[in-house]
């Protein structure tokens, strides 16, 4: 659903429909990332700021700078070789993320909608041993978790874009399962 000028079209309520989605599918694996940096509070931070948002918070720098500080969490847990908390602080990241989905039709954007629950599946995936099929069942619980909301503010975006290793593996398959439902 896009205006005159090609923008999507974007309701505060949508945003706080899919930046739940994300907080929830975040959620999912917080405690892979506390177990392996358990005084690490910024992606548990960067969740709740998603969830208050969510709730009819404001969207403002505080959001912004969990999201941001999310982001430092993963990457200094990818650095100290912890890749599975490093996808699960990105998952936090994305859902902190979410409520800057911005107005364009660029599948970019298919990101701030599905990369929490992408990020969340693979790191359940690498704490399995990097068990494809924990990865899948991941993304198939967070495509029933998906409200109509969530399937309707996504289909108003091009289909997700190729790349992002194996996480972007994990989000083109949730994308074509939701744009697939009736």
């Amino acid at each position: 659903m896009a205006n005159e000028s090609g923008e999507i079209v974007l309701s505060m309520q949508d945003l706080r429909e899919v930046t739940r989605y994300a907080a929830e599918s975040a959620q999912d694996v917080l405690e892979i990332f506390e177990r392996a940096r358990p005084t690490d509070a910024r992606p548990r931070e960067a969740i709740a700021a998603a969830r208050a948002f969510a709730r009819g918070g404001k969207r403002g720098k505080a959001l912004r700078d969990a999201a941001w500080a999310a982001l430092r969490a993963a990457r200094d847990a990818d650095t100290a070789g912890t890749a599975a908390a490093g996808d699960a602080a990105q998952a936090a990241m994305c859902a902190a993320s979410a409520a800057y989905l911005h107005p364009l039709a660029d599948a970019h954007q298919v990101k701030h909608i599905l990369g929490a629950a992408a990020h969340a599946a693979r790191a359940a995936e690498l704490v399995a041993g990097d068990d494809r099929a924990v990865g899948a069942a991941h993304i198939e619980h967070a495509g029933r978790r998906a409200t109509p909301a969530v399937v309707d503010v996504l289909k108003r975006y091009p289909a997700a874009p190729p790349g992002g290793g194996r996480a972007g593996e994990l989000l083109r398959d949730l994308d074509a399962a939701l744009r697939g439902r009736a």
